[in-house]
């Protein structure tokens, strides 16, 4: 690349859920923005990661993976989704070595047919076998002729330097889109609800854990060394309220200590954390409540 060119632009990451999106950001950046567990939905809401270098600047934003909507708060995850479509200049297809398409037909159609340049990551090839990956590559060369197919590991950073190269060549010119020093859009406070709701992820099974909001409700420095979060976990019914907090409060004093470490990681300094959990019946089907907590 010329000394004089700077290139920038938007990487948008689309996929069905757990096909390692949310992997594969944290792993171009080298650092953990969005959080990941097994479960499907674990990413609700439109994250940018900035990957910046003296020549160029690569916009990462991750997406909720692409599910039939069943209620309103889905609904806007999917209209984050769409509003990928509508800034890109590259698009980062992930795919699971056996997949065949998006949950979503109109989606699939429109992203074959773009003009943006479309990258189809076939990730966790440290799975598959050679013979198998040559099938895979195969179907979706011929699924998506105008695209660029490369096999990759997330998880395992395999080829993820050669992705970089890549999406470099495609961007255009272009000055910064946000300051150099910067890493992402997003608030230290969204992170902290983030890390406690991911601890949630974990820890819980059923519906609890797609039942939960995490608000930072105070975040401020007692002193140099100590930030003081008061965070509140919402619910949708009391008795989930109920399961959160465990017996004698010991599953909501776990999700502290481990949510704790990872802040404390996060924001290089030490943390007191508090937990309160408040119930707002039916959040995820009212779209004032959802408004409320930044959908």
């Amino acid at each position: 690349m010329d000394q004089q060119t700077h290139k920038a632009g938007f990487v948008n990451i689309i996929g069905n859920p757990n096909v390692g999106k949310s992997t594969l950001m944290n792993a171009l950046l080298g650092q953990k923005l969005s959080i990941i567990t097994p479960k499907a939905q674990t990413t609700r809401h439109r994250i940018f990661g900035i990957l910046n270098d003296p020549q160029y600047q690569i916009v990462f934003s991750d997406t909720p993976g692409v599910i039939k909507p069943a209620y309103a708060m889905q609904s806007q995850m999917m209209d984050y989704v769409g509003g990928a479509f509508e800034d890109a200049d590259v698009f980062l297809y992930v795919v699971e070595i056996g997949e065949r398409a998006l949950k979503d037909e109109k989606l699939f159609n429109k992203l074959q047919n773009t003009k943006i340049p479309v990258i189809i990551l076939l990730n966790k090839v440290d799975l598959a076998t050679q013979e198998k990956l040559e099938s895979e590559s195969q179907f979706w060369q011929q699924t998506f002729p105008n695209a660029e197919v490369i096999p990759v590991s997330a998880l395992k950073n395999f080829q993820l330097d050669h992705l970089v190269e890549r999406l470099v060549y495609l961007l255009p010119e272009s000055p910064a889109y946000f300051d150099k020093e910067a890493i992402t859009d997003r608030h230290e406070r969204y992170f902290v609800s983030e890390i406690i709701r991911e601890k949630i992820l974990l820890r819980y099974q059923k519906e609890i854990p797609y039942a939960v909001e995490v608000v930072v409700e105070e975040f401020f420095e007692e002193d140099p060394k100590i930030t003081r979060i008061r965070a509140i976990i919402y619910v949708e019914r009391q008795s989930q309220k109920g399961i959160i907090i465990g017996h004698k409060g010991a599953a909501i004093k776990h999700v502290g200590i481990d949510a704790r470490k990872d802040i404390e990681a996060f924001l290089d300094k030490h943390v007191h954390l508090e937990l309160f959990v408040k119930v707002q019946k039916d959040w995820r089907s009212d779209t004032q409540k959802l408004k409320r907590f930044g959908y």
